[in-house]
């Protein structure tokens, strides 16, 4: 009885190491969807309504999830109070659940914020391709990144019972 309870537990923990990875994947993605939307409706409202900064990456941080919501109201507050933009956008950069490559162009967006419009423009729509890109090839691994990790959890889960009977 005591190994079955074992075995019950040994699996039981497999399926949730899966499910938590899958689950952070997903908010991977969803981070990375927002984010590309918030980068869009940026360079909108600098090209056409010349937003001032602060308030912009406030109005940006109500449309996005909670990542990306965290990410621009920190910014957004520490841009209002005077703080170095570059400086706390990096920073805060680290916090967004997205792989390394996404984080760097993400972070470099930083020192190009300040300047002309074009300028800024040109920055953020290159951050949006960059993400989109991101997001498809991520989109087209999808599938067998679920079907690995399915297979990787679950047998050692079941090495792991084996071995336990």
């Amino acid at each position: 009885m005591l190994k079955l309870m074992g075995s019950l537990c040994v699996a039981s923990g497999g399926a949730l190491a899966w499910y938590i990875q899958r689950a952070e994947r997903r908010r991977e993605r969803d981070t990375l969807s927002d984010l590309q939307q918030a980068f869009r409706r940026m360079e909108e409202e600098v090209r056409m309504a010349r937003t001032p900064l602060p308030v912009l990456l406030k109005a940006l941080a109500r449309d996005c999830g909670r990542p990306a919501a965290d990410f621009f109201k920190a910014v957004s507050k520490a841009a209002a109070v005077g703080e170095e933009l570059p400086q706390i956008w990096r920073e805060r950069t680290e916090a967004l659940p997205l792989r390394e490559r996404d984080k760097s162009a993400v972070s470099a967006l930083a020192g190009d914020l300040q300047g002309d419009e074009e300028k800024v423009c040109k920055a953020i729509s290159h951050i949006t391709y960059t993400l989109a890109n991101s997001a498809g090839e991520a989109e087209r691994k999808r599938p067998e990144e679920e079907k690995r990790a399915a297979a990787l959890w679950f047998s050692a889960a079941a090495l792991l019972v084996i071995l336990l009977i």
